[in-house]
């Protein structure tokens, strides 16, 4: 794959891209949490993150078809680019940075469409696994890695630098982009308005049985996840019995398991971008749900949630590689847009949903029931596709 001087070079962009982000992240959730005091304060960033998706991505999805891809990507790295300059001299107000995290969500409604676009264009399709999973674990890495440096950059400097280095990231991210030629000529898109073309990228994932299944597999995964992920801590302290340094074990134990997952796909698995290996990591995770609800030990739980990292990863490639290899290439930037819209839409809905059902029948009750959403995926995606052919 790396010999590919178009993949290389899209690599290295998202791959620096995703060095500043995870700098960014850290920061914006210790400031914020300085700013208010609250966790409520932390998740408004979290809602501020999505409303973007949920507002533009049904008409950015349209104009990414529209658009040269390459130029949406560096036109988006450089909106960002500005916000982050902006984050890293200016973040005294909880207002400018909830302002600031819902233009980087604008940024990126644009530019992650794009991208996911573009990879079809630059490899075969037999390589769509490598090259999405070259990606998927450098930015995992990168989280593992430079997640307590950027704490520590933060403790040390303060958030301006953090904020900074994003904003450099951002540039090296352009610049790199800016010199990436992308072969073939893409289908000209019918201009109509936006809505009618919005309209099309829904019509086409509808007719498509395998899109239709990928999408009712994202919907249902989103409204496990978004409860799940985020009361992980909840679950390391009213069901195991551990806070700190544990909940850290915990954490650690999904990222092991998310960068080893690509691996395992490369190196043991044949023929990989199969249905199987889609939807099967979605019952792999649900097991995982109902095993750690259900059993209150913490060694248990940190082995049996390197597994769920372990699907997470290899579901999220082999879903991507389908994902771009059944989409027809014109409408790529509305499917992979509709597809974020379903994902931050599930996610935002079982956040709340999740946050009542703890509280009213205790943190077990939101695994069980994230179980089981997970199984459901799994079932509904392998049987939607069994002796299906292609629409």
């Amino acid at each position: 794959m790396f010999a590919d001087p178009g993949y290389r070079r899209l690599w290295s962009a998202r791959t620096v891209s995703q060095w500043g982000d995870t700098f960014n992240f850290v920061a914006l959730a210790l400031l914020i949490y300085d700013l208010t005091g609250s966790g409520l304060g932390v998740s408004g960033v979290v809602v501020a993150e999505i409303l973007p998706v949920l507002l533009l991505a049904p008409f950015a999805g349209p104009l990414v078809d529209r658009w040269p891809r390459v130029r949406v990507m560096v036109g988006s790295d450089l909106f960002r680019l500005v916000l982050a300059v902006v984050l890293a001299v200016w973040h005294d107000a909880p207002v400018g940075v909830y302002a600031v995290a819902f233009g980087m969500s604008v940024g990126a409604v644009f530019f992650n469409p794009a991208a996911s676009s573009i990879i079809p264009a630059l490899v075969e399709k037999d390589a769509l696994v490598a090259a999405n999973s070259g990606i998927w674990t450098a930015a995992v890495l990168s989280q593992i890695a430079l997640a307590p440096l950027a704490g520590l950059l933060v403790v040390s400097l303060g958030y301006g630098p953090a904020f900074a280095l994003n904003a450099v990231s951002y540039a090296i991210s352009a610049l790199l982009l800016r010199g990436l030629q992308v072969p073939g000529n893409p289908e000209k898109v019918q201009r109509r308005n936006l809505l009618a073309e919005a309209r099309e990228g829904v019509a086409v994932l509808m007719r498509h049985r395998l899109l239709r299944a990928l999408a009712i597999g994202q919907c249902l995964a989103a409204l496990s996840a978004g409860a799940t992920s985020a009361l992980l801590v909840v679950l390391a302290k009213e069901h195991l019995g551990v806070s700190g340094r544990g909940y850290g074990l915990l954490i650690g134990a999904i990222g092991v398991g998310a960068a080893l997952g690509p691996l395992v796909l490369l190196r043991l698995i044949r023929n990989p971008a199969r249905p199987l290996f889609v939807f099967g990591p979605y019952g792999l995770r649900g097991v995982v749900d109902l095993a750690i609800a259900s059993v209150a030990s913490v060694p248990f739980a940190a082995g049996a949630l390197a597994l769920y990292g372990i699907g997470t990863s290899t579901g999220a490639v082999t879903f991507n590689s389908m994902l771009q290899g059944e989409t027809p290439e014109h409408v790529c930037g509305r499917v992979f847009a509709l597809m974020d819209v379903l994902w931050q839409g599930g996610r935002l809905l079982s956040l709340a949903v999740g946050g009542i059902l703890a509280d009213v029948y205790g943190i077990e009750a939101v695994y069980y029931l994230g179980g089981a959403l997970l199984l459901a995926a799994a079932a509904a995606g392998l049987a939607s596709n069994r002796g299906a052919a292609t629409v």
